[in-house]
């Protein structure tokens, strides 16, 4: 399909939102050395405070790089220096549940999200701020999510966008998506949208990124606020209240494989908020299908047939992540291959080889030669761009040809 709007490669591009940062040229696909390891579990989310890498997940124990390194108890969630690689020593929160969701807070804190209810001896119904310094929690947050789990977050400001199955934030109800205050988890009356019509028995918000104008999310919905929105829609966030966009896609309304009435799981925008990329499982659905595929939308696109820029299929395998940087489209899950419309667990003409990660032109929406592998799992489940490279968050313990468990970080030429 032809590109209507061309992706911006300037370093010094506007993030689009907290954690997304434009990169000029791909990253190195020779993983740094020092990047510590997870030694069980997987990894669900990555946050980055400073020079901090916060890591969170499903583990228990973690060893920083290099032999002789000593095992440390670490429950579901870590930090780390980005540039020596070094655990620190101080953070260490004992969460009694998973991590699914992570974002960067002011003065050194840290948002977590996920199926916990308690951190240490004190409750914390899925959603929780963390201060770096110590691992304690802050008390003045205090949100208590209700009935479900924090899949996902986003933070702009004083903002901070939750995305779930849950029903309940404080005392008010909210299914799947509500925008709390970040310094007190207080519910903003201002931000109502309500995901409805949900697939496979559920409300799910699975992704969201933010822009200077959108909120994106994507996940198991048919509508927002009682207006067709088939898994993926755009919440205007520049007003006094925020309202769902004039911007509808059709395309995600079509049926996958029936073990996937949902599938829409990854989305971001790009460094300028123009555009926006999707990735999903499904199942092998051909070339008119968005199963298994990445997509490119325009923001700024309006109507209720909107059609993506263009569509790259893995031929079967799932996508769960996806990173934009203005000079690729990184995306991550169990695939074998890019370029594969016509594969069905095969590769089908045309298709390149990429295991368990690759990269797309943001353009052209065709696979970039950049190829480094890696053991495919279950899953990459986390990127996160910054000024340095790519970080890489999954279930597996290699990447490119060498061991870095779980958790690793392509550098910037």
């Amino acid at each position: 399909m032809t590109v209507l709007v061309a992706a911006t490669l300037l370093p010094t591009a506007p993030a689009a939102a907290a954690g997304t940062t434009g990169q000029a040229t791909v990253v190195s696909d020779d993983p740094v050395n020092h990047t510590p390891h997870v030694l069980d579990g997987i990894v669900n989310a990555l946050a980055l405070v400073g020079r901090t890498v916060v890591v969170g997940g499903s583990f228990t124990s973690v060893r920083e790089a290099g032999r002789g390194s000593p095992e440390l108890a670490r429950s579901h969630l870590f930090a780390f220096d980005l540039h020596t690689g070094r655990i620190i020593e101080g953070f260490a929160p004992q969460l009694n549940g998973p991590v699914h969701a992570l974002a960067a807070g002011p003065g050194g804190t840290v948002y977590a999200g996920g199926s916990f209810t308690a951190a240490g001896f004190r409750p914390a119904d899925g959603l929780a701020r963390f201060r770096l310094a110590d691992g304690g929690t802050d008390p003045r947050f205090a949100p208590r999510v209700l009935g479900g789990d924090v899949t996902t977050l986003a933070r702009r400001g004083s903002h901070l966008y939750v995305g779930g199955d849950f029903t309940q934030v404080g005392r008010s109800l909210r299914t799947a998506l509500a925008r709390v205050d970040a310094t007190t988890g207080a519910v903003d009356p201002a931000f109502t949208v309500t995901p409805g019509g949900p697939l496979g028995g559920r409300v799910r918000i699975y992704g969201m990124a933010l822009s200077d104008h959108r909120l994106l999310i994507g996940g198991a919905f048919t509508t927002l606020d009682d207006r067709s929105r088939p898994q993926v829609g755009l919440i205007d966030i520049t007003g006094a209240r925020a309202k769902v966009a004039d911007w509808r896609t059709a395309t995600f309304a079509v049926a996958c494989k029936s073990v996937f009435p949902s599938y829409v799981r990854g989305v971001d925008f790009s460094p300028d908020g123009k555009y926006f990329v999707i990735v999903t499982t499904g199942g092998a659905g051909g070339p008119r299908k968005a199963c298994d595929s990445t997509t490119r939308f325009e923001t700024f696109a309006t109507g209720d047939r909107i059609r993506p820029t263009w569509m790259n299929h893995t031929g079967g395998d799932s996508l769960y992540s996806v990173a934009v940087t203005g000079a690729a489209v990184y995306v991550g899950g169990h695939l074998r291959w890019l370029d594969n419309p016509y594969g069905r667990d095969t590769a089908g003409p045309g298709a390149v080889e990429r295991e368990g990660i690759g990269a797309i032109h943001p353009r052209s929406g065709n696979a970039l030669r950049w190829n480094p592998g890696r053991e495919r799992g279950i899953g990459v489940k986390a990127f996160l761009p910054h000024g340095q490279g790519l970080l890489v968050g999954s279930d597996t313990t290699r990447l490119g040809h060498e061991y870095h468990a779980r958790v690793g970080m392509f550098p910037l030429p």
